[in-house]
């Protein structure tokens, strides 16, 4: 078997990529991960360098593959390492460029290691995984990185010796609902009340409100869209680097995998957000309005999301990173991994021991958070609450 670096997506056929278990995934799609290179918003230029790592046979037939990038920086990750930058930088050492697994701009869990049908994932895992090392031995980078891995891979690499970072983000997750008002119905009464009336808000600035596939997402719509998107970035102070030109190659390359909920004054565009799904997952991105309207970033973001997973018999609902409003609305705190190998020893028994006080903490958040959620039963992390079979 040999290792391959690929600087451009591109030069691999999307059938080899998308051949591959996970790619069902949207975010892992040839589809996604190449227009992001193509459309400019992954670029050395942005800090990101597509250094995709490929398993190969000694005579080039694709084995596995993991997404990766050499990064300049810390931005677009969603795991937060500046505190280890900074360390570096006080001891004279560099931590750029490091290595990183995922997907830019995109705080989604899924699968990281891709996999032909003819190698295990652990035979794969640990090859990547010793071709990374070598590669920030060889090259002076600082580390590598694997950022929200599924469970299952993030021990996998913890077993080969990486270190494992938990985190915590709001997920839904669908015990069986028929229809809303049965999600609803598992709601305690003040918090039921609370959804019904931000609903009945949404519902009385006249507005209609759609979840449109992106291949049939009008010209117009994606020009409102990407404004939307710009202006929330701006808002807060970062930099918007997808381009119009991208969301409208996904929309057209993924069709219904991708989806926008669209908020109408008859045909205008007044609010919009972006999801795109797997097989059994929903994932909200971005969001922007034209003006703050009550009710309506919750009934474009969270609501129509979680009707879709009804409708669709989806089981779970991921609506992005943070954001503690979520729990009222029935999305509760979940475990997110992250998997790191650190070259420096003194620098690897530092994160170490940082991690050794972090997770319990992280861990009694999440214990907090979940007292907090709108459910008549709290169901303990990661459990969705049980869906009554009567009426």
């Amino acid at each position: 078997m040999q290792i391959r670096v690929l600087s451009r997506l591109e030069d691999l056929a999307s059938r080899q990529w998308d051949s591959l278990s996970g790619t069902e995934n949207p975010f892992l799609s040839h589809a996604f991960l190449s227009a992001l290179e193509t459309r400019g918003a992954v670029s050395p230029e942005n800090g990101w360098q597509a250094s995709h790592l490929l398993l190969e046979t000694d005579d080039g037939v694709l084995l596995a593959a993991m997404p990766a990038y050499l990064k300049a920086h810390s931005w677009g990750e969603f795991v937060f390492d500046w505190a280890w930058a900074d360390a570096y930088a006080r001891n004279g050492l560099d931590y750029y460029p490091k290595l990183i697994v995922g997907v830019p701009f995109s705080p989604v869990n899924g699968p990281r290691l891709l996999t032909a049908s003819d190698i295990s994932p652990h035979e794969a895992s640990q090859a990547l995984q010793q071709a990374m090392e070598t590669l920030c031995r060889q090259r002076g980078w600082s580390s590598a990185h694997c950022l929200f891995p599924d469970k299952p891979q993030a021990h996998m690499l913890a077993d080969n010796g990486w270190l494992l970072r938990q985190s915590t983000q709001f997920h839904w997750r669908n015990a069986g609902y028929r229809d809303f008002e049965h999600f609803l119905a598992h709601f305690n009464s003040r918090k039921r009340k609370n959804v019904r009336r931000e609903r009945r808000l949404a519902a009385a600035h006249g507005l209609r409100f759609e979840m449109v596939p992106g291949d049939r997402v009008s010209q117009s719509h994606w020009d409102d869209f990407h404004r939307h998107y710009a202006e929330t970035f701006h808002a807060h102070g970062n930099l918007p680097l997808l381009s119009r030109d991208f969301f409208r190659d996904i929309g057209q390359r993924l069709g219904d995998r991708l989806l926008m909920s669209q908020a109408l004054d008859g045909e205008r565009l007044v609010a919009s957000a972006l999801f795109l799904r797997s097989s059994d997952t929903l994932y909200g991105r971005y969001w922007g309005c034209d003006s703050e309207l009550e009710g309506v970033h919750f009934e474009t973001c969270y609501y129509q999301g979680i009707e879709y997973c009804i409708h669709h018999r989806l089981q779970c609902f991921e609506p992005g990173a943070q954001g503690e409003h979520k729990i009222a609305r029935g999305f509760m705190p979940t475990a997110t991994w992250s998997a790191h190998w650190i070259a420096e020893p003194r620098f690897r028994d530092a994160i170490a021991d940082f991690l050794r006080r972090e997770t319990p903490l992280v861990e009694h958040y999440r214990l907090e958070m979940s007292q907090h959620g709108p459910y008549k039963n709290q169901e303990s992390e990661d459990q969705a609450p049980q869906a009554s079979s009567g009426s």
